[in-house]
């Protein structure tokens, strides 16, 4: 099959479908510092390239309920939310005949449609927690492939005690955040590939 991972700098998705034979690419704005077929540039200007299944990781900044309370105190611009809700919208109608969009829980489960599907890390083998709704088109539920029990200690490796994330303020914070734990992207190249 030929894969769009949209969104994706680090090359995580990508690979894990190439390396099971499809004609895998991923597009950012950013450079893939890892190489591999990776187009930089828009998304939304390299949707009509004959792909079979595309996977969409958009930025979450404006989407997800962390961040969401920034706007709604005022201290960002509505019309971020607006533009990142369009932007999920169209990636969302692409003439694509298989695509997953994932994000954290936010405002496309009210604005525009609830998810098909709510996973985290450690249904697929890593011992933390991130909460990632998936939309799906024409692709089944990913199935969990080694589902990790709960700590003694009542929290996952990446939480404090008060159950927020450990990864402290820092420049690169969101890319850290944002890279696909590699037992999801191998579930989803395996399951939808």
């Amino acid at each position: 099959m030929r894969v769009l991972v949209g969104c994706e700098f680090s090359g995580v998705v990508r690979d894990a479908f190439a390396r099971r034979g499809h004609d895998a690419w991923s597009c950012d704005l950013l450079d893939c510092p890892v190489g591999g077929k990776h187009i930089k540039g828009n998304v939304l200007e390299n949707l009509d390239c004959g792909w079979d299944l595309a996977v969409f990781h958009p930025p979450c900044t404006y989407l997800c309920s962390s961040g969401m309370h920034w706007t709604t105190r005022g201290f960002r611009d509505k019309k971020l939310t607006e533009y990142a809700l369009l932007f999920v919208e169209a990636l969302l109608k692409a003439d694509i005949p298989k695509i997953v969009l994932e994000n954290p829980v936010g405002c496309i489960s009210t604005r525009i449609r609830k998810p098909d599907q709510i996973i985290q890390p450690w249904q697929f083998g890593h011992p933390e927690s991130k909460t990632t709704c998936l939309w799906l088109k024409n692709l089944p539920p990913l199935k969990p492939t080694n589902v990790l029990k709960k700590p003694e200690s009542g929290r996952w490796r990446n939480q404090t005690a008060s159950g927020q994330n450990k990864i402290g303020p820092s420049p690169y914070r969101w890319a850290v955040r944002s890279v696909t734990y590699k037992g999801i992207a191998e579930a989803m190249a395996s399951q939808w590939g």
